[in-house]
């Protein structure tokens, strides 16, 4: 039973997702420009190309424009576990991950000819970078422990003589625990498409974009009995023959348990966009739609080692050349902007909506979603004079979460996101962009009352605070002719 927690643990450690932001399996900071405004919907420069593609036809410039867009982005994500087997004063830890993507790039290119404006786009539109977890998660740790003090007090129970050697139940501090995990996410996608100025008034756009998944998950479990606990069963062990099999588990060459993996993943996908703008005066209204995306990622196993093999099958999701569902979902954005000084000061409101909850996602976790993801945003943006401009914006996420949807492996939190930054027009032809923003998220606590299961599929209670951070900084430098 300790062998099989473990396992299916370990299973759920190294299925982690990474993404960083635009609801939960988007990037929607592609462009420094949203960065430093957020709500970009409503844009007619280059940066529209990706937030409203059917606006590249409204621009001014004829020509070509090019955009190359450099971030780097760095999140925590934390776990505080209270457990009753976690051995201090308060029965809590401390689990922190790390997650970082220190260099996405983005290229932006659009063409404009009088009615027509043919653009592409190259970036990373999903996953968003690195994890690790270099003290493991609790939903490990719990499973172990609950296992080992649940089996040793059913052995005591059984053979009361057993006292004489164990004073009550095993816990973890005789006992050790060793993990490491790392998991990498990224979604490369790649636009084209082309607007079409129907009325002075009015355009439209059609393209497709080819998402193109790339992960790795790598690392261990190793869980082992300390000399004194060894001592302790090889005694017993020796002197309950009949118990031989079963004491073994806790002393055994392999320890309670060994699992190593390397798997990388590949897989992809083509999603259709759609888009339309009206320009009324100072007043635009704009909105594109990215159809849903049916994303199958297929493993390369290099490494998949368990002890004792009998437990192989709870890792058979990792085994070479199987398919794990990992679609992208539909996603509506709205956009109304507004210049309330012509060519000098200009804002916009936007809305966003990802249909998460229909989105086919590994074991189903999306049916445990309340909703899909709602996002509102407003930014602003001031041009001081010719050369410098200044913007900022904000922007807050909903998620629909639920305590079925959260995991140590996979949880989200509701947040809101502040940015700010400005532009500098080193001619009439360049433009460099800097911005920053962060994101402060709410952090949600689930409480996991004793029962079967109870915490972590145990029977025993237990609370987690899920917490999260985000910063994220980006340069950019625009490039007209």
């Amino acid at each position: 039973m300790i062998k099989k927690l473990l396992c299916i643990a370990t299973l759920s450690i190294l299925s982690m997702p990474v993404a960083f932001a635009g609801g939960l399996l988007h990037n929607t900071n592609q462009h420094i420009d949203f960065v430093r405004m957020m709500a970009r919907g409503a844009s007619f420069d280059i940066d529209g190309v990706y937030t409203n593609p059917a606006g590249s036809v409204f621009n001014e410039h004829q020509g070509w424009t090019l955009s190359l867009n450099i971030q780097s982005a760095y999140q925590e994500r934390d776990v505080n576990a209270t457990f009753p087997l976690y051995m201090n004063p308060t029965h809590t830890k401390l689990y922190e991950g790390n997650a970082s993507a220190p260099i996405i790039p983005s290229l932006y290119g659009v063409y404009h000819k009088d009615k027509l404006a043919v653009s592409g786009f190259l970036g990373v539109v999903g996953g968003g970078g690195k994890c690790s977890f270099d003290d493991g998660l609790p939903m490990f740790d719990a499973a172990v422990m609950a296992g080992v003090y649940g089996q040793t007090a059913a052995l005591l129970n059984q053979y009361p003589a057993l006292g004489a050697v164990f004073s009550g139940p095993v816990t973890p501090d005789q006992y050790d625990i060793s993990t490491a995990m790392k998991g990498r996410q990224f979604i490369y996608g790649a636009q084209l498409g082309a607007a079409y100025r129907f009325l002075p008034w009015l355009s439209g756009y059609a393209g497709f974009r080819m998402d193109y998944f790339t992960g790795n998950y790598s690392g261990h479990v190793i869980a082992t009995a300390g000399p004194e606990l060894t001592g302790k069963v090889t005694q017993l062990a020796m002197a309950y023959p009949e118990m031989a099999q079963l004491l073994g588990s806790f002393a055994g060459p392999g320890g309670l348990a060994s699992i190593k993996l390397d798997c990388d993943q590949t897989g992809w996908g083509i999603t259709p966009i759609v888009g339309v703008d009206l320009k009324f005066g100072d007043l635009t209204l704009a909105a594109k739609y990215e159809f849903p995306t049916e994303l199958n990622i297929e493993n390369d196993t290099k490494q998949l080692e368990v002890s004792p093999a009998a437990f192989e099958g709870a890792l058979n999701s990792f085994k070479d050349g199987v398919n794990t569902p990992n679609d992208l979902p539909s996603v509506f954005y709205f956009a109304a902007g507004y210049e309330f000084i012509p060519k000098k000061l200009r804002g916009t409101l936007e809305y966003h909506y990802y249909d998460d909850k229909h989105a086919e996602m590994a074991g189903d976790k999306q049916k445990a979603l309340r909703h899909g993801t709602h996002e509102v945003l407003a930014g602003v943006e001031w041009d001081i004079n010719e050369r410098f401009t200044v913007s900022c914006g904000a922007q807050n996420t909903d998620y629909g979460l639920s305590d079925e949807y959260q995991s140590h492996t996979s949880f989200s939190c509701d947040s809101y996101s502040i940015g700010f930054g400005g532009a500098v027009n080193i001619n009439e032809n360049m433009k460099l962009n800097v911005g920053y923003f962060w994101t402060t998220y709410h952090d949600y606590t689930k409480d996991v009352p004793a029962g079967n299961p109870g915490y972590c599929g145990t029977t025993m209670a237990g609370k987690d605070v899920y917490s999260r951070s985000n910063k994220v900084f980006g340069v950019g430098l625009d490039y007209k002719f």
